[in-house]
């Protein structure tokens, strides 16, 4: 793989088999994104729980906790490019059927739940084996450009077009969307088919047992990544402790339809649409350290600002600086971690890097929807804000140290 990968030194660029990799996430972003606005918006249609519409959202990062860790192993020892289009093809196929259930009324929050589930799992391995074959098509150079532009066509695909795409064509009706995702998760599999094969990561493999032993091993043993991986579990709980109720801040407290609903996830992106662009910039003329506090001090603020919106422009712009400094954050971290680990280690160390940080979404979608519950649709993103700043006050320290010495 390398050799048909390989850049010049005077003027490095990225090699046409990323530009298929990219091409593959800008595809299926955009019906991921459409999805991602639909599927709140039919959970609404089922019940006004907020208790029952954070079960949705906690299944479908559940497997980030439960899966995260083989899939990891699983990456480092078979061919990442077919775990990838085959991840792809089987989330059409629930896609698919989720639509068919939904055109004909035969969906109510368990099976909804089912099939966040699924996907979640397919997820799961396509996003790490999608982080570890960067590296191997990517001159080192060039990865905090390569992350930039991924971001960056993932957000135009995910937050920018997918979501109003997805509420208007679910106020056409309710399966289009869902049709629209799996036609994208098709193509994005034919794409990435024709990537070029790394073949297995190792002649002999170890036990799976230990295979996920060296992971956490490799990651508990390096200071900065495990406590970027714990400062990255306690954001995406309190990230999806506030997120979990949005639809219904939306639509309930500030009285947004399906089409505004939309309209203002796009609003936000252009925030993440913009971190995406200049992130690498900003990185290269600030230093990765400013950058990475500046983007978590920035989500405290957000956040808390986020609960005491007084209506949906403010709400939007809000969410449009959050996804800003998150992009930052991700181009940051996810370029160290491709530059630090060994590209044989990378997807074991991804998998518990990821199993810390997202493991804990589920429980956060849980904890919003109680939190709404009790004290009212507003209440947990401030809270969520008073949590991340506690947080970063108590990582500050390391990060500062780990990060100057090296």
């Amino acid at each position: 793989m390398k050799q048909e990968l390989t850049q010049s030194d005077a003027e490095p660029r990225l090699s046409a088999a990323y530009w298929r990799l990219w091409w593959a996430t800008g595809v299926n972003t955009v019906g991921d994104g459409a999805f991602a606005a639909v599927v709140p918006l039919l959970a609404v249609t089922i019940t006004r729980d907020p208790r029952l519409v954070s079960v949705v959202s906690a299944a479908t990062y559940l497997p980030w906790l439960l899966l995260s860790l083989p899939a990891g192993a699983l990456v480092d020892r078979h061919d990442r490019v077919g775990l990838m289009w085959r991840s792809q093809a089987i989330q059409a196929v629930i896609v698919g059927i989720l639509g068919a259930l939904a055109a004909f009324g035969q969906i109510g929050i368990p099976v909804l739940a089912i099939m966040a589930f699924g996907l979640g799992a397919c997820e799961v391995v396509f996003a790490n084996a999608a982080q570890s074959i960067l590296p191997d098509i990517v001159a080192e150079p060039l990865l905090h450009r390569a992350n930039g532009n991924q971001q960056t066509i993932t957000v135009i695909g995910y937050q920018f077009l997918g979501p109003p795409i997805g509420s208007l064509l679910f106020a056409v009706a309710v399966a289009l969307p869902f049709g629209m995702d799996a036609g994208s998760f098709a193509l994005s599999a034919a794409l990435l088919a024709t990537l070029p094969r790394g073949g297995r990561r190792q002649v002999e493999h170890p036990p799976m047992r230990a295979a996920i032993a060296d992971g956490l091993r490799w990651l508990a043993r390096h200071r900065l990544l495990r406590t970027l991986a714990v400062l990255l579990g306690v954001n995406t709980f309190c990230g999806q402790l506030g997120n979990v109720t949005l639809v219904l801040l939306a639509t309930q407290a500030l009285h947004l339809d399906a089409r505004g609903y939309g309209l203002l996830l796009a609003g936000a992106a252009i925030g993440s649409l913009l971190g995406g662009l200049v992130s690498a910039r900003v990185v290269e003329r600030a230093g990765a350290l400013p950058a990475l506090l500046t983007a978590l001090a920035m989500n405290v603020v957000v956040f808390v600002g986020i609960g005491l919106s007084p209506n949906a422009i403010v709400l939007g712009v809000l969410l449009a600086v959050n996804g800003f400094v998150i992009t930052l954050w991700n181009v940051v971290t996810v370029s160290l971690r491709q530059r630090i680990v060994p590209s044989a280690m990378l997807g074991r160390v991804n998998s518990v890097y990821k199993m810390l940080g997202w493991g804990l979404i589920p429980l956060g979608a849980l904890a919003g929807g109680l939190v709404a519950h009790a004290f009212g649709l507003r209440a947990p993103y401030p809270v969520a804000g008073v949590l991340r700043g506690i947080a970063l006050l108590v990582a500050m320290p390391v990060l500062i140290r780990a990060m100057r010495d090296r």
